[in-house]
């Protein structure tokens, strides 16, 4: 086979793919991530002092996760062991295993790095946790899936998560222009001329995905160079593409820009701006399940209590994807994603749920008053437990006014103030009648949460 016949035959030499070729081979070299990898940022840290820890990178596919973790790895002079998640099983991680203990025998170290871990079991996940605790090896995970959904919590506690960005597509051109132009490891040597405009169109195309882009490239350059030409024109690069220009060319938004656009939508009471991120979301390969979880999540957030029956509809079209798949199940979570955005919103329940939060980190471990103590033995009731705690149900409708329920030492507070919408309208009159009752009992007036 002849050079022109390979699309991903650039050089003669090394056969291995564009996106593989043009891996930074230091840390210098790595372009994107600057929270991460910037002047002073913990993986810059770790790469110039060499120390590693175990670690989980979640991100958008092509933003350089297994690259961070070779270069970390090469940094500190360990010996790099990669297993993909989709075909690893128990008996490939003992082996793993096995031979860091003879490379620990002998003085160097391991980093064995798990590409999509979330597809691991718990199980698996455990398999190599003890040896992660005693330095047989130092552990790293790629992750395209939110990891305290994907990931147990033994294995989330001994491992620190560095979240990667989609990467902008001024850094995808600039990828672009150095493949073009390397004469060892790109297609500099090829000669050929791809106009600034299209570099422009690709690097918005790529949606964050520096692989995506740079395969484009190899796929489009090996176009070109079969049917004799020393030109990658718009032609080459649309065939090269496929539909990937139609799905991504929407001003380069980014996964997470589309998922808030959806909330936010929901949020406003606008179903069918809703529908069209959805759809926009799930014609550029985005996972139903997520959308799913976020819905959930919708649910809560922004309507609670002003109809409770929406967190009800949300799960439900959760479980319906999970049991139905796509397409099928994609339609339950259309009916979730309506239901939402034409009910009444409160975002009463977030309001006080964070609220309650700084309180509790602001005053620390307050003693739980001794009239709401269970005693289950003899000693608790000699101390006092539980002495004098009313039970509500024996008081006139099923009430305990003036009863307090918060540390003796903590005044009383107020989270929860709910909207004049849906149910929580009624909820407010429920609330309002019992403090009613309350000031009647001499119970002293909360203050602000």
């Amino acid at each position: 086979m002849g050079a022109t016949d390979d699309l991903f035959a650039a050089t003669a030499d090394d056969p291995r793919p564009l996106a593989e070729r043009m891996r930074p081979r230091t840390i210098d070299e790595y372009r994107g991530q600057p929270h991460l990898v910037g002047e002073g940022k913990p993986l810059r840290r770790a790469a110039e002092t060499g120390r590693l820890h175990s670690m989980i990178f979640w991100g958008p596919p092509g933003t350089g996760k297994t690259t961070l973790a070779r270069l970390l790895a090469a940094r500190a002079e360990a010996a790099f062991v990669s297993l993909s998640a989709v075909f690893a099983g128990v008996k490939d991680i003992r082996a793993a295993v096995d031979e860091a203990k003879r490379r620990r025998e002998g003085g160097q170290a391991t980093v064995l790095f798990v590409d999509e871990v979330h597809r691991f079991n718990k199980a698996q996940q455990d398999a190599f946790l003890p040896h992660v605790e005693d330095g047989t090896l130092t552990f790293m995970g790629a992750t395209t899936e939110n990891p305290s959904f994907e990931l147990n919590n033994a294995l989330l506690s001994r491992a620190r998560t560095y979240v990667l960005e989609a990467l902008d597509a001024t850094v995808i051109r600039e990828l672009l222009d150095t493949a073009l132009a390397d004469t060892e490891r790109g297609l500099g040597g090829q000669g050929l001329e791809m106009a600034p405009e299209l570099r422009d169109e690709l690097a918005a195309a790529a949606d964050g995905d520096a692989r995506r882009a740079l395969n484009i490239l190899e796929v489009a350059a090996g176009l070109a160079e079969a049917a004799g030409e020393g030109v990658i024109d718009a032609d080459r690069l649309a065939e090269a593409a496929g539909n990937a220009l139609r799905r991504f060319d929407k001003g380069g938004d980014a996964f997470y820009d589309q998922i808030s656009a959806l909330h936010k939508s929901v949020r406003g009471s606008d179903p069918d701006a809703a529908l069209y991120w959805f759809a926009r979301m799930l014609d550029g390969g985005a996972d139903p399940l997520y959308i799913a979880r976020r819905v959930v999540r919708i649910a809560s957030e922004d309507i609670g209590n002003a109809d409770p029956r929406g967190l009800q509809v949300a799960l439900s079209a959760w479980e319906a994807q999970e049991r139905l798949g796509s397409p099928e199940g994609e339609l339950a979570i259309v009916q979730a994603i309506t239901y939402l955005a034409c009910a009444p919103k409160s975002n009463a329940l977030e309001l006080a749920w964070h609220a309650a939060l700084a309180d509790v980190r602001e005053r620390g471990s307050e003693e739980v008053p001794i009239h709401l103590r269970n005693a289950p033995t003899r000693l608790m009731k000699e101390l006092g437990y539980g002495h004098e705690y009313r039970y509500a149900h024996d008081e006139p409708e099923a009430y305990a006014a003036g009863e307090r329920y918060f540390p003796d030492a903590m005044p009383e507070r107020r989270y929860y103030r709910p909207v004049e919408r849906g149910l929580e309208a009624k909820i407010q009159q429920r609330l309002e009648y019992w403090r009613g009752l309350d000031r009647q009992a001499g119970k002293t007036e909360e203050r602000e949460g």
